[in-house]
């Protein structure tokens, strides 16, 4: 079984190698392939614009028959990760029965990358933000950005194994919001409706 998983996991690697997907940069950092780093940048146009986030993935040897497990170690404040753990809330990786085996670490990366900027406010894991988007999208804005406004406390949290830029995959092949709205809203936690399209947009802050 293990075999099985690392033979998948050589292969989802050369898929990110072969693409080099914009904003999207991974890489493992244990021999056996199960444990991973990783890098997304937040798309354009959006509050999320140059800022960047790292996680952490870690694989077992029933991969890609079960999802892995992604945590982001740096926690933005959003609708849909937890602001302690740094679970995304996305319902594939939560719920074995509805992870795909087509899914890759390719996928898995657009999926977080996108959600940043189409927030799912239903259920969401993070109550505090999904209110404050709904009520007051400026003011969730300032809070977002607040975050990044301390870089030296973003670089000293960070493992030394993220810090090493030879150990990325650079990307550098553009790829269109819609490109990534179309990957993201047939996997993610649910289906995303017109509203998300903008950035930062939901039913409540619909102007009349």
């Amino acid at each position: 079984m293990h075999r099985r998983a690392y033979f998948l996991l050589e292969r989802d690697f050369q898929e990110l190698k072969e693409n080099n997907f914009k904003g999207i940069t991974a890489f493992p950092v244990s021999e056996d392939l199960m444990e991973w780093g990783a890098s997304i940048q937040g798309l354009q146009n959006t509050v999320w614009q140059g800022l960047f986030f790292q996680l952490t993935i870690n694989f077992t040897s029933e991969y890609n028959l079960v999802p892995p497990v992604v945590k982001f170690l740096t926690i933005p404040f959003h609708p849909n990760v937890d602001q302690n753990t740094g679970r995304a809330c996305i319902d594939f990786l939560d719920d074995p029965a509805k992870w795909n085996t087509s899914y890759t670490l390719s996928s898995i990366l657009f999926t977080l990358q996108v959600m940043l900027s189409n927030p799912v406010l239903e259920n969401p894991v993070n109550l505090e933000a999904a209110q404050m988007l709904i009520k007051d999208e400026s003011l969730y804005k300032q809070i977002v950005l607040r975050f990044f406004n301390q870089p030296s406390q973003l670089r000293d949290d960070r493992p030394e194994s993220l810090k090493d830029p030879d150990k990325f995959i650079r990307s550098t092949k553009a790829v269109s919001f819609n490109d990534y709205y179309k990957t993201w809203s047939g996997i993610a936690t649910s289906k995303a409706t017109e509203y998300y399209r903008s950035p930062c947009k939901s039913p409540g802050l619909q102007s009349s």
